[in-house]
């Protein structure tokens, strides 16, 4: 099957082993796994790895006209036979999600109506996300969600084939009322794993969902950043597994301008976003803010001054999460006031300008949180496109801050003043 969805009859019948070893000699300075001995070729088109030509043909027409880095290096691992564990870092908007998808499909024996796959995800908004991109490549294979808010299955046994949820609800529909038998899952997949295992509550859940797993179960780890002490642990529970670590954080910010100004409290921060916002063409805008009080009082001051916006944290219930996120990806409200509860893993592609109202500090503390930084000014140059980052900074330890994202992260964060427009306008150039 090629690309437009013709059958095409192969001269020869390779097998991954056959493939590999064909084009070992194409492996050049590369030096991003951390496991020499991987048998991984960076593909260069979908066809290159053995894919049921229905998801093949369902992955072209979903737009996925070539492999993404991620992808081109992941797949040859995640389909390899025998199934092979995988612990992969690449930053959001690299094609991460549809990797990983593609891999549970694979491995989806459809005349079997049964679970035979879970993948976790942190929260309810990412679990729905991963769960259109499924859906859109199925080709024919059952979904259902695992998460608050959703029915819970009609019969004593779930006959879909993939499961995507929360670690909770899933641990109580595995374990507590035995509605599927863990130990048939032959995919185990943890999303956002940083998160998963260093936060208490999902980390517990995860360690016991994984205890009723097969020995022979693949296990599948992504996320877009991962600290020494968290890889150690995801080693520890993923056995030998083949790791991917690319790109590292400074590329993965390339192709994102950030900018600093300096504000003298909260109504000059809110004449700098009306500054920018007025100056530049933007597509949409999403600001992070560290408490619900200013994201609320934000929300009115844009929403008097004529701005179509909406206003998502974390006191909403999902339902009306949900129906926020989507209207901002179909395009009705152009600005989004947020908590950190939006920071990880939703894409909008169409996001040209992240404004951090406030430093992102680590809780309990004011040291500086690289991750959720790392992450927040990721919602904007999404897929290799431009984007634009604002911190907006009030005071000394803001500048203590931002200099602290300065170093880690290797990229010169400028100067702006928002109230010259001729600089403003530079922006878009």
């Amino acid at each position: 099957m090629d690309r437009f969805g013709n059958k095409v009859t192969p001269a020869k019948n390779y097998t991954l082993i056959d493939f590999v070893k064909e084009k070992l000699n194409e492996l050049k300075n590369y030096d991003n796994i951390a496991n020499k001995d991987s048998p991984l070729v960076s593909i260069k088109n979908f066809e290159d790895i053995h894919m049921d030509a229905d998801l093949l043909k369902a992955v072209y027409a979903a737009g996925f006209n070539r492999p993404s880095k991620i992808q081109a290096n992941a797949l040859p691992l995640l389909l390899a036979d025998p199934p092979l564990n995988l612990v992969a870092q690449s930053q959001s908007g690299t094609g991460k999600t549809a990797a990983f998808v593609l891999a549970m499909l694979t491995r989806v024996n459809k005349k079997l109506n049964y679970p035979q796959v879970i993948c976790l995800c942190p929260t309810y908004e990412l679990a729905i996300q991963t769960g259109e991109i499924c859906t859109k490549l199925s080709a024919g294979i059952t979904v259902i969600y695992a998460v608050r808010g959703e029915p819970n299955p009609s019969v004593a046994q779930i006959t879909e084939q993939i499961i995507i949820g929360t670690p909770g609800k899933v641990m109580d529909w595995g374990i507590k009322y035995k509605w599927f038998d863990l130990s048939k899952i032959r995919v185990f997949v943890l999303d956002e794993a940083d998160t998963m295992v260093s936060t208490q509550g999902h980390h517990d859940r995860c360690i016991r969902i994984h205890r009723k797993l097969d020995l022979s179960c693949q296990m599948i780890f992504f996320s877009a950043t991962y600290d020494d002490e968290v890889l150690d642990f995801v080693q520890y529970m993923v056995p030998n597994p083949k790791i991917i670590r690319l790109p590292r954080e400074q590329e993965c910010l390339d192709n994102i301008k950030q900018y600093y100004a300096l504000c003298r409290g909260e109504e000059s921060k809110y004449t700098a976003i009306q500054n920018i916002y007025g100056g530049i063409t933007i597509g949409q805008a999403i600001i992070f803010c560290n408490t619900r009080k200013c994201a609320a009082w934000l929300t009115r001051k844009l929403t008097k001054d004529g701005h179509s916006v909406a206003v998502l944290s974390g006191e909403l219930n999902i339902v009306e999460r949900l129906s926020i996120l989507d209207r901002f990806r179909a395009g009705l409200e152009k600005v989004l006031v947020t908590t950190n509860v939006l920071s990880r893993g939703i894409d909008v592609t169409q996001v040209t300008l992240v404004v951090n109202f406030h430093m992102p500090i680590l809780h309990g503390d004011e040291k500086p949180d690289y991750d959720t930084y790392l992450h927040r000014i990721g919602r904007t140059g999404r897929f290799g496109k431009h984007g634009i980052a604002l911190n907006l900074v009030e005071n000394e330890n803001d500048m203590k801050l931002l200099r602290s994202f300065e170093a880690h992260f290797r990229k010169p964060i400028k100067l702006l003043n928002t109230n010259d427009s001729d600089e403003v306008h530079k922006l878009e150039h």
